[in-house]
């Protein structure tokens, strides 16, 4: 397995190569945030391991690059900064896991190895769908460009939908993922919302497949 680390300490960078190499991974070091982008484009990395504060460009930019160019490589985040919006920030611009200095090795090899056995699906920080765009950080929609102001249970409808786009969802399947469970719902909730939804993204959006459910149109 190859580790790319990006760090600009170098005592830790060193620490976490020597260590990493003794676990078995080819580990390559980089020390800026550029230089930690273009090795993650051009390299072939089975994960990378990177710092939030980088001179030239944050680690939060570099993921967040990646994510926009459609690479998957999973990403550990390491970071000094431990609030709760810092790691919510970290997360949200597209990394696998965030581990705050100073931190246990044993715990960042187990988090190693979860990223690893994961592998690199799909997982973009901002899912797009034909012209409809859903920035789950910022809880913002637009169509062509052009905000679209949802209420919270239409976003959480077409958050679900547009994780699933071309597929039929069934009225069983968002009743149980879109609504909560212990709240009563009456019978024809999805089909309002659905009607919500056209008139804010027009009706060809989404379409009723008779008896399965609905889908949402990817062009």
């Amino acid at each position: 397995m190859r580790l790319l680390v990006v760090e600009d300490e170098a005592r830790l960078a060193a620490a976490l190569h020597r260590g990493l190499q003794a676990e078995g991974f080819v580990v390559d070091v980089a020390s800026t945030g550029p230089a930690g982008l273009d090795a993650a484009r051009h390299g072939d990395y089975d994960a990378m391991v990177l710092d939030v504060m980088l001179p030239g460009l944050s680690g939060y930019e570099v993921v967040r690059r990646l994510r926009a160019e459609r690479r998957w490589l999973p990403v550990l985040m390491l970071s000094a900064k431990d609030g709760e919006y810092d790691q919510a920030d970290g997360l949200d611009c597209g990394a696998d896991d965030y581990l705050t200095k100073p931190f246990s090795y044993v715990v960042l090899l187990a988090r190693l190895r979860a990223l690893l056995r994961r592998g690199a699906p799909e997982r973009p920080a901002v899912l797009t769908v034909g012209d409809l765009r859903l920035d789950p950080a910022r809880r913002r929609v637009t169509r062509d460009g052009a905000e679209v102001a949802l209420t919270a249970r239409e976003y959480a409808l077409l958050d679900y939908l547009m994780r699933r786009p071309g597929t039929v969802v069934s009225k069983i399947e968002l009743l149980d993922h879109v609504w909560d469970a212990n709240i009563e719902t009456a019978p024809n909730a999805v089909e309002v919302y659905v009607g919500y939804l056209r008139r804010k993204l027009g009706r060809d959006r989404l379409e009723t497949v008779r008896g399965a459910g609905y889908r949402l149109v990817t062009s």
